[in-house]
């Protein structure tokens, strides 16, 4: 009789311990078995109810941030924070329903005031308390995210190696002056921001608000995530927006999107702080999918060491620079431009001599609408950086040639009767504006091409 009732305990015990040290957050109603009942005095209710939405919400006081792509496109304070439309139901499945509203976002459940909902230690996006609420359940992600490019933290080191308060580390970014920051956080932090910002809603340079329903989107969506960020250049690119340009090749004849490719540690970081993006140890690579491209062909083999490869098969990309924090915005406005420079990078990028460029947003007076007149460290990094842009061919305007002609008739610079013929491909000091000149010439190819070329 003894053994039955202990095998009876042990029946109840053992399934208690998996429940005590679970996600704390199991004990919720399982959605799938127990529908709710939902009502406007109710955080779900609430958001789950248009018309009810548009009787209280708060209009916009300022204007929803826009980024490098332009002004953000408008969405109406209802429409951001409605919860019922595609996604919805998929939601009330997932793990994340079951942990309840206030767990993330804080405030009062069960009341159809508004100001008694949003009341107290309310959060409107709870991953920006990303310790807290994300890594209670994703703790190395969270942890790992700290240190992402993703989280700004190149962008950081840049504006703080030119302001002059450090060289090395994105941490320096806090000793800026609190203005200069604050600028950061309302114009560059609109895509460099938190977990929600990819895979819950919309960036604020998309227009902000919930993306898919409350759907916890786990591959976030290369159209609504993606490319509303990396509208100007990645995306510009890879979609062949620019007239004179064709999508890349990957998308065109593979059906790559981005997660195609950038799947790794490139994304959420891996706790290493990096200067940035390209000094991440496990980029994709061309090689990862085109094996030994150095030997394939004849033109490879000639210049695996001195070009990225880029510089052969990208075409035209997009280019501005000199931007006013929200101020003139971009004062060289964007153009489609492709130069070739000396390789920016070379502790990073140990194999290339060259490499293609672009310029960048950076100018000395950018910060003046934050107080910094003029970034008294600006010439510390050039006003080109290291690129590989996303819009690849295999037949370019450099890799096609006419019968006849030799291999370096569209990309090497000779003199016809007095006219450099393609010296526009390659990065000058002529090129650069008087601002420009201390930063840049340290990369430009002034002294470093063959003999002969400039004869």
């Amino acid at each position: 009789m003894r053994t039955k009732i202990y095998s009876k305990l042990l029946v109840i015990f053992i399934p208690s311990i998996f429940l005590t040290y679970s996600c704390k957050y199991d004990s919720y109603a399982d959605p799938k078995t127990e529908e709710p009942t939902v009502t406007v005095a109710s955080c779900e209710g609430c958001h789950t109810d248009y018309d009810h939405l548009k009787t209280v919400y708060s209009p916009d006081t300022v204007a929803p941030a826009g980024g490098c792509g332009g002004e953000a496109p408008h969405y109406e304070p209802y429409d951001r924070v409605y919860m019922g439309g595609e996604g919805y139901e998929a939601y009330k499945l997932s793990g994340h329903y079951n942990m309840g509203c206030v767990a993330c976002h804080n405030g009062t459940d069960n009341t159809d005031d508004k100001t008694i909902a949003h009341s107290g230690d309310f959060l409107r996006h709870p991953s920006a308390e990303a310790d807290e609420k994300c890594g209670i359940c994703h703790g190395s992600i969270v942890n790992n995210f700290k240190t992402s490019i993703h989280n700004g933290t190149g962008q950081k080191r840049k504006v703080a190696i030119r302001s002059g308060v450090n060289n090395t580390s994105s941490q320096d970014f806090d000793k800026l002056p609190a203005h200069q920051i604050e600028g950061y956080t309302a114009n560059c932090a609109t895509c460099h921001g938190t977990c929600g910002n990819c895979h819950i809603v919309r960036p604020s340079a998309a227009g902000g608000g919930l993306a898919n329903g409350h759907l916890f989107n786990k591959t976030p969506d290369m159209n609504k995530v993606c490319i509303k960020c990396h509208s100007s250049r990645g995306a510009h690119a890879f979609l062949g927006v620019a007239p004179g340009t064709v999508p890349d090749v990957h998308l065109t004849k593979k059906g790559y999107d981005c997660n195609t490719c950038h799947s790794g540690t490139e994304l959420h970081g891996d706790g290493v702080a990096v200067e940035q993006r390209y000094a991440y140890s496990e980029l994709p690579e061309c090689e990862d999918c085109h094996g030994d491209v150095s030997t394939n062909n004849t033109y490879h083999s000639m210049h695996a060491d001195d070009f990225n490869c880029q510089a052969c098969h990208s075409q035209d990309y997009n280019n501005c620079g000199s931007c006013h924090i929200h101020g003139d915005g971009a004062r060289i406005p964007s153009y489609q431009g492709f130069k070739i420079a000396l390789n920016p990078i070379p502790d990073i990028k140990t194999e290339y001599k060259y490499a293609l460029v672009r310029r960048t947003l950076s100018a000395p007076d950018s910060w003046k609408e934050y107080g910094v007149d003029e970034m008294e460290n600006f010439d510390a990094l050039p006003t080109y950086n290291y690129t590989t842009p996303h819009n690849i061919l295999k037949w370019t305007s450099r890799t096609t040639i006419e019968d006849g002609q030799s291999c370096s008739y569209n990309c090497h610079i000779r003199n016809e009767d007095g006219v450099y013929v393609n010296k526009e491909l390659y990065l000058f000091n002529e090129d650069l504006l008087d601002w420009e000149v201390n930063a840049t010439q340290s990369i430009t190819v002034d002294n470093d091409l063959p003999d002969g070329w400039l004869k």
